[in-house]
């Protein structure tokens, strides 16, 4: 039986309720995010709390969270009240569609591991239906959200597969959201390029671009990539 927890250096994630369990993409996601000089912060679709939870850890921000599934949301609320940030932590049971409807706020940072499966297959069950495929919110969406809730000088960081990531990029432009830092991440150094992190603002600068691989033997992880989990992977 799958291990229910993922216990890290400062938290424990609980995910045998949640759909989507502890990952590769959302610790990638939690650790790169800049959030300097971030006051208020939102992970859209936070499932089990994983990237709020490596976002409180990392600041001292107030920060957001909302999630649609109620198994998920249940779950994460439980993992966001046993870790040390419960009081910087909110978590909405909610689509973010209808958050961002009513929401008076605006965001310093908008995080977002989100679903990205278009022409697959769908899941058995509808929840991983749900955090798995684009139906429930697609690239358009998350853009229109970006447009509303980030401040003038926010930060949208999102992770997705290559073609995706792409595809995100260039649709980003006519909300007037551009690339200010992308790091592309290869499993192994002869693998292809499987996972691009970008950070998107309303500023159009040249924007940075880096490359990680994350082990460079079976098992064994690239210093790169421990440098920038190692704050959070017990082992290191």
């Amino acid at each position: 039986m799958p291990n229910p927890y993922f216990h890290f250096k400062k938290f424990t994630v609980f995910h045998d309720r949640c759909a989507m369990k502890v990952g590769t993409d959302g610790v990638l996601l939690g650790a790169w995010a800049n959030i300097t000089n971030s006051q208020q912060i939102l992970d859209i679709g936070t499932g089990t709390g994983l990237i709020a939870l490596m976002l409180a850890q990392r600041s001292l921000a107030q920060i957001d969270a909302v999630e649609i599934d109620p198994l998920a949301f249940n779950q994460a609320q439980e993992n966001i009240n046993n870790s040390p940030w419960s009081n910087r932590i909110e978590i909405y049971h909610n689509s973010i569609q209808n958050y961002a409807i009513n929401c008076p706020k605006r965001y310093d940072i908008l995080t977002s591991n989100p679903p990205f499966f278009t022409n697959a297959s769908k899941a058995a069950v509808k929840a991983r239906t749900i955090a798995r495929h684009s139906d429930s919110l697609d690239q358009i969406e998350i853009l229109q959200i970006a447009d509303k809730l980030l401040s003038e000088d926010g930060r949208l960081a999102i992770i997705y597969p290559t073609e995706q990531a792409k595809t995100f990029q260039e649709t980003a432009k006519s909300f007037g959201i551009y690339c200010q830092r992308k790091l592309y991440v290869k499993p192994t150094l002869k693998s292809p390029i499987k996972r691009i992190l970008l950070e998107l603002g309303k500023s159009q600068l040249e924007y940075q671009e880096s490359m990680l691989v994350i082990e460079t033997a079976r098992h064994i992880y690239s210093p790169e990539f421990v440098a920038l989990i190692k704050d959070f992977y017990l082992k290191y």
